[in-house]
């Protein structure tokens, strides 16, 4: 009879966050960051995001409550010449382009190799780089089926 084996953990989980937005034409853009998701970390990324695509920006994302909030919403209507929100509906992840993302960083970066926040947060940079100069790939997050409606 073999035994069950016990594998020892530190119970310590790192964790960091990543805002990102991708472009049907396979543009990326990105932040990552250690503190909370507030207003004025959304609306900052909105606003370099806007700057840098030097366009008006068409911006798909879930419903999260700071993203609907009062300060993001007053935000957003001082400048509607250069981002325009698109919310989804609930529990619908399978519709944005950038879960896509999520999943490639997520498959490609071994948070368990990183004993640091700073190392954790190094890797995923340095892999959302990588990306950025891959734009056939970043294309690619836009022809799967449920996604496509987001390519044109």
């Amino acid at each position: 009879m073999g035994r069950t084996p016990v594998v020892r953990v530190t119970g310590k989980r790192l964790r960091i966050n990543v805002m990102s937005a991708v472009a049907s034409r396979g543009a990326l853009w990105f932040t990552v960051f250690t503190e909370r998701f507030t207003a004025p970390v959304f609306t900052g990324f909105l606003d370099r995001v806007a700057r840098q695509a030097d366009r008006k920006v068409h911006v798909i994302a879930d419903r999260h409550p700071v993203r609907r909030g009062k300060a993001v919403r007053s935000w957003l209507k001082a400048n509607t010449d250069r981002i325009e929100p698109h919310l989804m509906p609930g529990y619908s992840p399978e519709l944005n382009p950038d879960e896509l993302l999520n999943a490639d960083l997520k498959r490609n970066v071994n948070a368990s190799r990183a004993h640091t926040v700073d190392r954790l947060a190094h890797e995923t940079r340095r892999f959302l780089r990588r990306r950025r100069h891959q734009p056939n790939i970043v294309r690619g997050y836009f022809r799967a089926p449920h996604v496509r409606y987001a390519a044109m």
